[in-house]
């Protein structure tokens, strides 16, 4: 039976609050502002060990009940803070969001470079700055679809910084060849990555996809393409020496679909392997 004292604290960490706090950041290299919200929980003191959590498509993560699901995350965790920046994207987004250096079939992503560069130089100072105190727990990145393809490939080449990744029905199939101009599995970019890498980033990585995520099947075999391109990177992955359930964890929701309440739905699961206690 706990002591006055330890029920005191308990209640304490379940009256934790998350305030949101809205910023507009100039960048240099996207030559535009970048809106984000920032997802703080009220009354650190500087002892607990903080992590951050970036997330693209902030806009989408405004349509959640989002303090809700860090209030509730943070109830198990007594000593940890987990602070949390959703990016909200530009009206650039097919061409910030992608694979660095490597445009699709469309040309789409020939901006992802730069894109990177205000992550790294201008959002993550910015972010500091407001923080005021040391990180020192774990640094995520997250995103839904194109932007989990994005978070992806800046975190797989930024390991000093990113210690996790989360893709939410990320958008592997991110090709150099359209179907009709003799594609073959060969030309997906993030899985080219993946394979031609010649270090082995430290870190994990929770990739979550739908059963009614797409309809489309391009190869025939009954299972839907943004099934088969994820569990393809599971399998890069576990080529390049990572372990399951260690370093990889797949989810697949049966029912889930390519939308905000199924992502919403998933995100606690998420934040709960991503910063367990």
């Amino acid at each position: 039976m706990p002591v006055l004292g330890d029920l005191f604290m308990y209640t304490a960490i379940l009256s934790i609050k998350v305030n949101v706090n809205h910023f507009k950041i100039p960048s240099a290299y996207l030559a535009h502002e970048v809106e984000i919200d920032m997802y703080v929980p009220e009354g650190i003191l500087g002892n607990e060990k903080i992590e951050l959590l970036l997330i693209n498509d902030g806009q989408d993560v405004a349509r959640m009940d989002f303090a809700q699901i860090l209030e509730d995350a943070h109830h198990s965790k007594r000593n940890h803070r987990l602070i949390v920046v959703a990016i909200k994207a530009s009206a650039d987004r097919l061409m910030e969001y992608g694979v660095a250096g490597k445009p699709d079939f469309k040309g789409r992503g020939a901006s992802a470079g730069l894109y990177n560069d205000f992550i790294i130089k201008e959002l993550l100072p910015f972010v500091k700055k407001k923080i005021a105190m040391p990180i020192t727990g774990k640094v995520a990145y997250a995103g839904f679809s194109l932007g989990g393809l994005s978070a992806f490939d800046i975190a797989w080449n930024n390991p000093g910084i990113f210690d996790v990744i989360g893709v939410f029905s990320g958008a592997f199939w991110w090709r150099k060849k359209d179907l009709t101009d003799g594609y073959t599995d060969a030309d997906r970019i993030i899985h080219e990555l993946i394979d031609s890498s010649d270090t082995k980033p430290d870190m994990k990585f929770w990739l979550m996809t739908g059963t009614e995520d797409e309809k489309a099947d391009r190869n025939r075999n009954l299972i839907i393409d943004s099934i088969d391109d994820t569990i393809d990177v599971v399998k890069g992955l576990l080529n390049k020496g990572y372990k399951r359930p260690d370093h990889i964890f797949y989810y697949e929701k049966v029912g889930g679909k390519h939308d905000v309440q199924t992502w919403e739905s998933v995100m606690p699961a998420f934040l709960n392997w991503a910063f367990e206690a």
